[in-house]
Parts: C-alpha cells; sequence; structure tokens
C-alpha cells in the first residue's frame, strides 16, 4: 500500500508540474532549515509533537538544521533525546500579549497571532545565519512566521520556502468566535479570524510549496487560492514507541487495572479546555454515577483555574507530563469530544497506537479518514456522547474489536517514518525542479 501511495503522489506530481527531472543521488542532499515558532522539546503538544517527528524523520535523509523561537525568559531544554538533526538552534523573540501588541491586533492590520511571534532581534539572527548558510529550502511551521517571510526571500541563495499548515487558522478562530463566552470576546476573535485570513492569502501567494494535514484542508486552500501547490503531510504517530500498551501488550496493565476514562491535551489551548469543561459538566456526571470505580483522567499542562477545579477523588487533573504511555496504559477509553478546532488530531493517532478505544465527536475525528465503528466511535452532542461511552464501558468486545482494528489503521497509514519519507520526497521534487531551471546549476555545499 505504501508503494502504491508513492507512486500515486508523484503521478500526481508530474500531471500538476510535469516530469520530474533527473539529477544524481548527490545531488538529492539538500540543506533545510526548519523553522519552529516554539521550543519543539519537550512533547507537551500536538504541535510540538509534528514539528519534532517531521523534522527528524526529514532530519535522517538529509541535512536539516532545525531552528525554534522562545519567548525572554524561558529556558531552553537540556534533555534532548538523540536526534537525527545537524544542529538545533534557538533564537530569542520579543514577549507575545503585551498591551501594545494586543492594540496593534484590535486596530492594525495585521493578526495578533502573527505579531506575537514577530521579533527584530530574531529576524536579524535569521537573516545572518541565512547570509552564512546556503540553505535550499526553509521549512515555516505555521502562518505564525510570516513576518519573516521578507529575511527568507532576501537570502542570496533563494532557499524555497515551503509553508506547513497545522491548521488553517482562521477556520479555527472563526469556530471560537461562534463559542466565545461574551460579545467582546467574539467580536474580537472575529478580527483576528478575518486578519489571519489575510495573512493566510499572503502565505498561500509566496511560499513555493504548502502542506496540509488533511484532503479536506487542501481542498479549501485550493479554493482560496487554485495555483497553489499544496500537499497532503499528515499528522502522525511513533507507533513503536506506544507498541505493547494495548490490552494484553507486554507493557499494558490488566484489564482489571485499567479504570479511566482520558483526555489528552494541552490545557492552555482553548479548543481542549472547551472540551474538558464541556464533557465534565454535561457527560461526566452521567458515567460516573453508573461506574463506581472509574476516574476522568485530564492530562495535559497548564490547567487554568477552572481546569483546576474539576479536581476531585473521581476526576484527576495532571498539568504537565513528561510521558503520556502510562496514563493510556490505564485507560479504558480515550474522549476528544472536541467542538472547537481544526487541522487533525495527534492525541487521537497516539490512542490508536496505544490500542485504547476512541470516542470521538466528527469535528475531532475530522480529516483522518478514520471510519465509524470501525476505527472509533463517532458521537456528536452530549447524550450520544455518554450513551457511547457507556456501550463501550459496558462492552469490551466491541472496545477490543475497536482497538485492533484502530491500531492497524494507524501503524500502516500514520507512522512518522513513512510520513517523514513523503515530505522528504517533497523537499527534493521542489529542489530538482528549481535546479533544473538554472543554468549552470549551482556547486552543492
Amino acid at each position: 500500500m505504501r508503494a502504491w501511495w508513492r507512486f500515486a503522489y508523484r503521478l500526481c506530481l508530474h500531471y500538476r508540474c510535469g516530469p520530474v527531472p533527473s539529477l544524481s543521488a548527490d545531488d538529492y542532499r539538500l540543506k533545510i532549515l526548519y523553522f519552529c515558532p516554539q521550543q519543539v522539546w519537550p512533547l507537551t503538544g500536538g504541535a510540538l509533537l509534528r514539528n519534532f517527528h517531521l523534522a527528524n524523520a526529514l532530519a535522517g535523509r538529509c541535512p536539516v538544521t532545525l531552528l525554534q523561537l522562545v519567548p525572554p525568559n524561558e529556558q531552553t531544554a537540556q534533555d534532548w533525546p538523540a536526534t537525527n538533526f545537524r544542529q538545533v538552534l534557538t533564537f530569542q523573540r520579543d514577549s507575545a500579549y503585551t498591551a501594545g501588541k494586543i492594540l496593534r491586533g484590535l486596530v492594525g492590520p495585521t493578526a495578533l497571532p502573527v505579531l506575537n511571534y514577530a521579533s527584530r532581534k530574531a529576524a536579524a539572527g535569521l537573516s545572518a545565519l541565512l547570509a552564512r548558510e546556503p540553505f535550499d529550502a526553509v521549512q515555516l511551521e505555521s502562518v505564525h512566521l510570516l513576518s519573516y517571510i521578507d529575511v527568507i526571500r532576501q537570502a542570496a541563495t533563494r532557499p524555497a520556502i515551503l509553508a506547513d499548515w497545522h491548521n488553517i487558522e482562521s477556520e479555527l478562530m472563526t469556530r471560537y468566535a461562534s463559542n466565545a463566552g461574551n460579545l467582546a470576546r467574539r467580536l474580537a476573535a472575529k478580527r483576528t479570524a478575518r486578519l489571519l485570513g489575510l495573512a493566510e492569502q499572503q502565505l498561500l501567494s509566496i511560499a513555493d510549496v504548502h502542506t496540509v494535514v488533511s484532503e479536506r484542508e487542501r481542498e479549501i486552500l485550493l479554493q482560496r487560492s487554485p495555483g497553489a501547490n499544496i500537499h497532503v503531510i499528515p499528522n502522525g504517530v511513533d507507533a513503536a514507541a506506544f507498541a505493547g500498551l494495548e490490552p494484553g501488550g507486554s507493557a499494558a496493565n490488566d484489564a482489571a487495572q485499567r479504570n479511566s476514562v482520558l483526555y489528552v491535551g494541552s490545557m492552555d489551548y482553548h479548543a481542549n479546555a472547551d472540551a474538558v469543561m464541556w464533557f465534565a459538566r454535561e457527560i461526566w456526571p452521567g458515567v460516573e454515577n453508573r461506574f463506581p470505580g472509574l476516574t476522568f483522567t485530564i492530562a495535559g499542562r497548564n490547567p487554568g483555574p477552572a481546569i483546576q477545579a474539576l479536581a476531585s477523588s473521581r476526576v484527576h487533573v495532571t498539568g504537565s507530563v513528561k510521558d503520556v504511555r502510562p496514563y493510556y496504559a490505564n485507560a479504558l477509553v480515550v474522549v476528544v469530544p472536541l467542538r472547537v478546532g481544526s487541522g487533525t488530531r495527534l492525541k487521537i493517532l497516539e490512542a490508536m497506537a496505544a490500542g485504547v478505544p476512541v470516542i470521538s465527536t466528527s469535528l475531532g475525528a475530522e480529516g483522518l479518514g478514520a471510519v465509524d465503528n470501525v476505527h472509533l466511535v463517532i458521537a456528536d452532542g452530549a447524550e450520544q456522547v455518554q450513551t457511547a461511552l457507556i456501550r463501550l464501558l459496558e462492552d469490551p468486545v466491541l472496545a477490543g474489536r475497536l482497538s485492533r482494528s484502530a491500531r492497524s489503521f494507524v501503524t500502516q497509514y500514520y507512522d512518522w517514518s513513512f510520513i517523514g519519507q513523503q515530505l522528504y520526497e517533497l523537499h527534493r521534487d521542489v529542489y530538482v525542479r528549481r535546479q533544473s531551471l538554472r543554468s549552470p546549476q549551482r556547486p552543492r555545499a
């Protein structure tokens, strides 16, 4: 199946762009700058998981420099695992959400999420880096880094720009606006969504190639910019890291020891906070009363006061965790009751790789290609989610069937090694095409 995917991908490139010229193996040693708006380690959120694993998989195939931004006073991680990166660089950016930036985001032409990552000091560092190192491509992680586009375009080597879209941020903000708690937040979110849409349109017109996490998002962006070069590079999972956690696996707790309904996600992300509050208030009470020994575990960094207030003998709020795998090993079911968001959910892929059955809203499972009642259970509305959860808790045969099917599904199609190869081939094809337009070919560094 993987060979078929590669053939289909190359065929698509042929008909969209023409045949790819042939170059020798040495010409494929392209050098890539992988530019992230935040530290990628430790892996405490979905964006960080995608950034780290995609960049590391790419670095196993060609030289990759990882560049990450940190706000003032944030300590850089010292306990990195072994990686494939040629080097890891950290630049300090300005503080986010200052009064001046908030005001500019409300009345100016630039969206606050873009302003938060803009920094003259970081831009100067990027310019110096591009002047001393001849990168063939720069991969930008999200529209948040739009303010650095001009610096990249001015580099002497004219590197290709690949924009990686974790979400369609304007869509995410529009969805948030419809659920915001008061009028002021709704108005601010709607304006931010409009400005993000303008920033996204600018990015679509500038970057040489774009990657999105699902075909649904590819189609949306092509409607906005029909001439853009857009490819699906989905989210993934390190399937080997979760091996043995499934019921009966070597690292799994026995069925009798599992006693938790689990939600995993960064609690400082509004979509996760909304999902947890909704589940705890509207769904959990009916389940809690029916299963006396069951707990609801909320595993994620930076829980706010409202999330912390949920903590009780039956609701566990962990805060940041170094390793989420023990929580999957203790889970009977993973719930993903998202009502706001965009992109695709790495938490679902992790749960599937761990062999834990998943209940998700339609929005939560959006873009993954997982089939209802085959790989997971899809339920919308509090009553439907509660009914599905009770059904899974009372039917271990159904839970086992879903977990086995889901693990096979993600191992075959969503392992990072497979997805990293797709990304490498995309970078290579862009490089080969650009080289074919240059005469004579510039020497490799």
